[in-house]
């Protein structure tokens, strides 16, 4: 019996890889994928235009007034800003696009107050309260 233990364990492993252990493939054509840079360059354009619509919100408008930045100077900013600091306002830009009900306000609210925080530590200028 020992003889013909080894030859069978053989034959039933070699069936088992060959006929039960076989899977169906796939084939078809692969989606191309475009660069990172391309892909960053891409992103970081419409980020930018979610936080351009963003900051024509009128509460947003007034605010920046009151702390004298012009749309100009916010605009010369957030061209020299890197990209997680934009990705960071598109999100706060989102929120504040988002509207809602008197929670969403109040964090509408906050929103703005972040962005604009946010801008003015980003051009190094504060606010001095008396």
């Amino acid at each position: 019996m020992s003889k013909l233990r080894k030859p069978f364990l053989v034959l039933s492993v070699v069936v088992y890889f060959s006929l039960l252990l076989t899977s169906p493939t796939l084939a078809g054509i692969i989606a191309s994928f475009p660069s990172p840079d391309l892909q960053a360059s891409e992103m970081r354009a419409e980020e930018i235009g979610t936080i351009q619509v963003a900051l024509e919100n009128e509460l947003v408008r007034a605010k920046l007034n009151a702390y004298g930045l012009t749309a100009d100077e916010v605009n010369q900013k957030l061209d020299e800003m890197t990209n997680e600091q934009i990705h960071l306002l598109a999100q706060a830009s989102d929120d504040i696009l988002a509207g809602g009900n008197g929670i969403g306000l109040a964090i509408g609210i906050l929103v703005i107050i972040l962005l604009v925080v946010v801008i003015l530590k980003v051009m190094d200028k504060t606010v001095v309260v008396r």
